[in-house]
């Protein structure tokens, strides 16, 4: 199955790409991500559905009129929910310091704004969706989470955004400390990669 994928971020673009990869060589489920950029870019978009189901929907909503006919688009809207900020940044993740989004600046604040919250009260839930929308208006939609806590300072050099601040439930690395394959397994974005490879699976979609 090839899916179409709106998004100009190359972090989430190989991400899913490996996914796509570990999901062929374990279970021969083949799913061909290709990038916005081959059919022209990824056009611009307001995230500001308020969801993360809505703001996917807009992506792939963007990207439907550059694709090919009978194409399928995959979008990604993913964030991280803490819980002593009532769940923010959440849908707001990329542009917590502002409309740049710049990714230091969204690590610096989070860290700032979490200063003086004790250890007890420092959990977080990474959150993903993945939406895949069909020429037909199809519509499937798969969710995944990763709870964990969030450290007072960075600590690590691989990954990206608050992934060294991020330690998931059961570990003491950090997200940025790990290396790909294992954060990988653990993400929010892999359990709901599973789904949707699940689906594919299932399905009688080339």
């Amino acid at each position: 199955m090839k899916l179409f994928l709106a998004s100009a971020n190359p972090h989430n673009a190989a991400e899913l790409s490996a996914f796509a990869k570990a999901s062929e060589e374990a279970a021969g489920v083949r799913i061909e991500i290709i990038p916005a950029q081959a059919v022209g870019g990824m056009p611009p978009v307001v995230e500001d559905a308020g969801t993360f189901v809505g703001n996917a929907r807009k992506k792939a909503q963007a990207l439907r009129p550059c694709l090919p006919a009978g194409a399928w688009a995959l979008a990604d809207d993913s964030g991280l929910c803490v819980d002593a900020l009532a769940g923010r940044p959440g849908v707001d993740s990329a542009y917590f310091a502002g409309p740049r989004g710049d990714g230091a600046a969204n690590l610096a604040q989070l860290i700032a704004v979490m200063r003086k919250v004790p250890e007890p009260e420092r959990s977080a839930q990474f959150r993903c969706v993945l939406l895949v929308t069909g020429p037909d208006a199809q519509e499937e939609i798969f969710e995944g989470s990763c709870g964990g806590r969030l450290l007072h300072g960075p600590r690590g050099r691989a990954g990206f955004g608050y992934d060294p601040l991020f330690v998931p439930n059961g570990r003491e690395q950090t997200f940025a400390e790990m290396d790909a394959e294992l954060k990988n397994r653990l993400s929010h974005r892999a359990r709901a990669w599973a789904r949707l490879a699940e689906w594919v699976r299932q399905s009688s979609i080339a």
